[in-house]
């Protein structure tokens, strides 16, 4: 059975389209998947990068891409108001249904994605709505305590240790998949695809840089 690290950031729509798509795109093959809630943010600052909706015309893109996304994998997206929102309290909530140091299974996972991206226009930060979700959780911790904080600062920067730039990311064999576009790639590799027996992987890697943009 592969053991699969299933990073994301309920703020990513693409985090929600992998996350529903996952179990067709492993159907067949023996595997296990552990999921890991991560600052997103805290990914883009720790690479120097910005996010999509920072980038006007990438934002715009990026709306149009995951709705026909949806719309060819039959998965609901709705998207929420304000986006991007400020996903903590619900990454937090996350790891607060469950015990210290143990993740959320995929029951809870779903539900957090469900209340950010399949409520038409709402608001995933509304209180009332927050206080609803967490009813429907088995809370064991409290959101706002200081484990649960440090241990959502502690996934993260693991996750930027382990060279996770973007979510998704889902990480099996040793090898780091990002996108949702990637789950593909990842099914052919934990099914034991010739390709990945190879040199392509790790050559790729060593490619030789060239310009290098400075200012």
């Amino acid at each position: 059975m592969t053991p699969i690290v299933f990073w994301f950031d309920v703020v990513s729509p693409y985090a929600w389209l992998a996350f529903e798509r996952l179990p067709q795109a492993l159907e067949g093959h023996s595997h296990v998947v552990e999921y890991r809630p991560v600052l997103f943010a805290g990914l883009l600052r720790a690479w120097g990068q910005k996010g999509p909706a920072e980038i006007e015309p990438k934002r715009a893109w990026t709306y149009r891409h995951v709705q026909w996304l949806a719309h060819e994998q039959g998965t609901v997206l709705e998207l929420p108001q304000p986006h991007p929102f400020n996903p903590l309290p619900l990454l937090r909530l996350a790891l607060a249904a469950c015990e210290p140091d143990v993740m959320p299974n995929r029951r809870i996972v779903e539900a957090v994605f469900r209340h950010a991206w399949c409520r038409a226009g709402a608001d995933p930060t509304e209180p009332a709505a927050l206080a609803e979700l967490a009813e429907r959780l088995p809370v064991v911790r409290r959101p706002d305590s200081a484990d649960v904080k440090d241990e959502l600062r502690s996934l993260t920067d693991a996750a930027v240790r382990q060279g996770v730039f973007g979510v998704p990311t889902l990480v099996a064999q040793g090898r780091a998949f990002w996108g949702q576009d990637a789950l593909p790639m990842l099914g052919a590799c934990i099914g034991g695809a010739p390709w990945f027996d190879g040199p392509q992987w790790d050559a790729a890697a060593r490619q030789p840089l060239g310009v290098v943009r400075t200012g």
